[in-house]
């Protein structure tokens, strides 16, 4: 029998000398008291309480009981406190850690990958250009000991991560292979071991104690995606693709998907996930997959600048990366427009159509989100004629992939970096169960010419709610993933990024300065974003869009548009 994933009921407070790490399926309950018996303002402080606990070493209860969560919503909307970010909480599930870190095989390729020095810079060159620079096993446990290996070098200061070829960073992880695995139970779990291993790597990248670069200089998709986005630098240039295409191929945005993408601005990461849109060059930097746009034409150059860099010794980390990112302000120049690029007319995403995705995304529903797009369709203009494209894309995508996909991101929101790994290898290990996963990547990667895939269950209809909540089920009888312990200095389990102003500000960050310097006006707010960002080209930009779709003016103050609260 399989225990839940996500607690649904009340159960008991467990000891942690005495339970199992299964028992995160039962929920809390204090002193024979379900949480529904709790005064509303108690569930309030414990909330809060849960999302400050520091470190969060442990695998957490990120739901309590419906009842639970309804009156903690009507508390916070009478008393208009935030909605905490909660990490999942449970003294008795900790974190599995290997006791030893993966090494090369006996048959993995020799040069798949190549390391180097400069000074101060180790480089990790992902050398497969004919095949994208997709990620394998063989690659996967090259990059790992080397990694834990310059953690604890003092002559290594930043790490560097670039693809060969002209053509991709890396276009995803080698899928093809995986899915002709999957024809028997044994090939499934060799499937399965190997997400454990590229999930290990992003997770070690995501809390890793040394400044981390990743240039996505082309194509970088699904397993580049995990290389590069949990990153403090992602350097996008002219050619830069990035896309999360798995629910093309009957899966689901992994390497932390749950986490990047659920804590985008807006809608859009539910955007991005459920219709793999491309985003191109400077488009990535503005969506903030991207912390900095340059020309790739000044990446050699600025490798060397970067070699000179000399940390004082007893520079913090965050010394450190400022540094880095001062020096990478050196090479910036001015910014191309985010609609330049014709092959990709959606991956502006600002304005009415950044409107449009709030608007139509943000239901809990794939079925809801499509009606919305349908009265999209009913207009006029370029809005209409995107909806219209937009539900034929999703139209496309394995049924059980996007419900899949859309409660992944709901509970993403909630999950810590570390939860979202461990969670996300049981999803993983479950689509190599499903018949989609092989019948998607046979039809649109390995059949030549592509194929239309034959989704099962073929509609949407036919995907149950008791379907999709498989994927979030772990078996009595499986132990979760094990995760790759950094160095003494490596991050603390998180949830929220807490490198994330590198990159452009954030909506919630704008909006922290027009409550706060509103009656200044719409000039005032801009210049103190930009004192706050030290002027980093694009920001006028993004505060510009922000500013239009997002405040009023009144008696020349701006003011935020709160969203209108519903009566109780």
């Amino acid at each position: 029998m399989a225990q839940a994933f996500l607690p649904q009921a009340a159960g008991q407070l467990p000891t942690p000398s005495k339970t199992s790490v299964r028992e995160v399926g039962k929920c809390v309950r204090f002193s024979g008291r379900s949480l529904t018996q709790l005064s509303l303002e108690l569930v309030v402080i414990l909330s809060e309480a849960i999302s400050s606990v520091t470190p969060l070493r442990c695998l957490l209860a990120s739901h309590t009981t419906s009842a639970a969560r309804s009156a903690s919503s009507q508390l916070r909307s009478r008393a208009l406190l935030p909605t905490p970010r909660v990490a999942m909480f449970s003294t008795s599930r900790q974190f599995r850690y290997a006791s030893h870190v993966p090494k090369e095989q006996p048959g993995d390729e020799a040069d798949d990958v190549l390391f180097g020095s400069l000074y101060g810079v180790r480089t990790v060159e992902l050398n497969r250009p004919k095949k994208l620079n997709s990620l394998n096993g063989s690659m996967a446990r090259k990059i790992l000991p080397r990694l834990r290996e310059w953690e604890n070098s003092q002559m290594a200061n930043m790490i560097m991560i670039t693809g060969a070829g002209p053509k991709a960073f890396c276009a995803g992880g080698d899928v093809a292979e995986l899915a002709r695995n999957n024809s028997t139970k044994e090939g499934q779990q060799k499937s399965t071991d190997y997400f454990a291993l590229e999930y290990q790597l992003d997770h070690l990248i995501s809390t890793y104690s040394k400044p981390y670069i990743a240039i996505m200089d082309g194509i970088t998709m699904g397993g580049g995606v995990g290389l590069s986005v949990h990153a403090p630098f992602r350097i996008a240039t002219e050619k830069t693709v990035f896309a999360m295409p798995e629910t093309t191929i009957g899966f689901f945005p992994d390497v932390g998907g749950s986490f990047f993408l659920s804590r985008m601005d807006g809608e859009v990461g539910t955007y991005l996930a459920l219709t793999s849109e491309n985003l191109h060059g400077v488009q990535a930097l503005y969506a903030g997959i991207a912390t900095h746009y340059l020309d790739s034409s000044v990446l050699q150059p600025l490798t060397t600048r970067l070699s000179e860099l000399q940390f004082k010794d007893h520079a913090s980390m965050q010394e450190r990366l400022t540094l880095i990112n001062n020096t990478l302000a050196e090479f910036t120049t001015e910014l191309p427009a985010p609609d330049s690029y014709p092959k990709a007319k959606n991956g502006n995403i600002s304005g009415e159509l950044r409107e449009a995705i709030d608007k139509c995304f943000s239901f809990n529903t794939v079925d809801e989100i499509l009606a919305a797009l349908r009265r999209e369709e009913g207009g006029t203009g370029k809005i209409a004629e995107w909806a219209k494209a937009t539900i034929k894309t999703i139209a496309m995508r394995s049924p059980t992939s996007l419900k899949v996909t859309l409660k992944q991101l709901r509970l993403g929101k909630n999950w810590s970096i570390g939860e979202t790994f461990v969670r996300e290898h049981e999803m993983a290990a479950r689509f190599m169960q499903h018949p989609d996963f092989t019948e998607g990547v046979s039809a649109r990667l390995i059949n030549k010419p592509p194929t239309k895939p034959n989704w099962q269950p073929a509609t949407l209809e036919e995907v149950s709610d008791s379907d999709v909540d498989e994927f979030f089920v772990l078996p009595e009888d499986v132990e979760p993933m094990e995760l790759i312990e950094g160095s003494p200095a490596s991050l603390r389990d998180y949830v929220d990024y807490p490198h994330a102003r590198f990159g452009l500000p954030r909506e919630r960050d704008i909006e922290a300065v027009v409550r706060n310097k509103g009656r200044q006006g719409a000039n005032g707010v801009e210049n103190e974003v930009l004192k706050q960002w030290n002027n980093k080209p694009g920001v006028s930009e993004k505060v510009a869009d922000v500013l239009e779709r997002k405040t009023t003016t009144r008696g020349g103050e701006l003011h935020w548009k709160d969203r209108q609260r519903a009566s109780l």
